[in-house]
């Protein structure tokens, strides 16, 4: 039986539909793969559970679409922006090891945190998204959606310099794939890339005796193949028991919420640029609000950290330009199915840094490039001396606060990320300078001229 020619369509987007199940599922492994070293990167510095962590982002982000009518290509990975939230309430010791007593509590903060996404949702459904998005015009999203991805290139370069020569077999291998790669090789680079510059860390070292390079594969054989992701003692229900260590949980984790949610905003406004449709829109800002506070509250009462929508799966859209929200959904699978194998995490932790960091240079950089696009597709006139300062604040506070903002309300120590500062500050700008021209629907109409079809809608 002769193969079936994979065609490109309109704009250069691929066709979903004839991809076939066995294609499909590469490409749910691929952004598995995307989101897998950030994803762990979080338990690794708060103590919680690796496995715990991968089976609450698949069944995180499944939850997030079934909410979203199953229409944004979105994955939902572990949230960074609570680390401090974590680092206060259940501090790691000297040596490393887990504060087992206070997590529990500390995952009580995040599942509150997650409920203020739904009255945020709830605000937005009653008084309208239009009047919302008058808040975030494109002069605010742009820069913001730039500054994720800039905000994000320190981590590659810093996977990167752990071994420069194997973080460039793996940059390489992406690109060539990409750029001279035919069919289905041209749309799954990033697991090339990945599996390439690993075999090569393997043959290189392992065999040929390159310290630099050698995997140590000791922890992948006392790996069990099957395990129970859920210890019961580390979850909200048996491990919290006292109520004053749990109101002060609370109190220091519920507030970083707000910052979240600014980063979900400029998250779901990268989606959508990348893909071509408004799902601020449709499925609406509102859904996709709800999907990610139940997820982080789903989470974090089974001893899981935070979700948030994945800036890395973003850049795999970008690249692979199947934008088919069932690809996302089974890389949700593959991350519940490996969830039960604590074998699977361990071979997932070999994978040198370097060649995360190779990876990350370009996805990274694809994030900033949408934000760019989004800005030229809106036509934003930087003539203007107001759209330019805005821009101009938006970037600087993004990348010259590295830490963010913490400080101290009754007893309670709460940060802003500079994402989620830079997000502020250009609200805040937008509403002194407004933009008396601007229409939320006609903005959102010229971001969806690309002709990029969300394939699922189309059935």
């Amino acid at each position: 039986m002769a193969k079936t020619k994979l065609k490109v369509g309109k704009d250069g987007i691929y066709d979903a539909r004839q991809l076939g199940t066995g294609r499909m599922v590469l490409l749910g492994f691929q952004h598995m793969f995307a989101m897998f070293g950030a994803t762990v990167t979080v338990p690794l510095l708060t103590g919680l559970d690796i496995s715990t962590t991968l089976l609450f982002a698949g069944l995180g982000t499944f939850l997030f679409h079934c909410i979203t009518k199953f229409k944004v290509p979105a994955f939902l990975g572990s949230s960074f922006a609570f680390l401090g939230g974590y680092a206060a309430v259940a501090p790691m010791s000297a040596d490393g090891a887990a504060n087992k007593e206070m997590l529990p509590y500390a995952c009580l903060g995040v599942a509150c945190a997650g409920l203020v996404y739904l009255v945020i949702a709830a605000l937005i459904k009653i008084i309208g998204i239009n009047k919302v998005m008058k808040l975030f015009p494109p002069v605010v999203t742009g820069p913001i959606i730039i500054a994720i991805g800039l905000g994000l290139a320190p981590s590659a370069v810093s996977n990167c310099s752990t071994n420069w020569w194997l973080a460039l077999v793996a940059l390489v291998l992406v690109i060539v794939f990409n750029i001279f790669g035919k069919g289905m090789i041209k749309i799954i680079p990033i697991l090339l890339g990945i599996i390439g510059a690993y075999v090569v860390a393997i043959l290189v070292g392992n065999v040929g005796g390159v310290e630099s390079f050698t995997i140590d594969f000791t922890q992948v054989k006392e790996a069990a193949w099957i395990g129970f992701p859920i210890e019961w003692s580390s979850t909200v229900f048996g491990g919290v028991h006292d109520s004053s260590k749990a109101i002060s949980a609370i109190i220091a984790i519920m507030p970083i919420a707000i910052a979240t949610i600014m980063e979900h905003i400029g998250d779901i406004s990268a989606i959508s640029a990348t893909v071509g449709k408004n799902y601020i829109n449709d499925p609406g800002l509102h859904r996709t609000l709800l999907g990610d506070g139940l997820a982080t509250s789903m989470a974090a009462l089974f001893g899981g950290p935070a979700n948030t929508t994945y800036g890395e799966n973003t850049g795999v859209l970008a690249l692979s330009k199947v934008y088919d929200p069932r690809v996302i959904r089974i890389a949700a699978y593959f991350a519940m199915l490996f969830s039960f194998c604590p074998k699977f995490a361990a071979i997932i932790e070999s994978i040198p840094s370097s060649v995360v960091g190779g990876i990350s240079f370009v996805l990274y950089g694809m994030i900033s490039a949408i934000g760019v696009r989004n800005v030229v597709e809106a036509k934003v006139d930087f003539s203007k001396a107001r759209n330019t300062i805005i821009a101009a604040v938006i970037l600087v506070v993004a990348l010259g606060l590295s830490g963010g903002i913490t400080f101290t309300i009754k007893g309670a120590t709460i940060t802003l990320t500079a994402l989620a500062c830079a997000s502020i500050a250009g609200i805040v700008l937008n509403l002194i300078f407004p933009e008396k021209d601007f229409d939320p629907e006609k903005a959102f109409q010229a971001d969806t001229k690309t002709g990029q079809i969300n394939l699922e809608e189309e059935k």
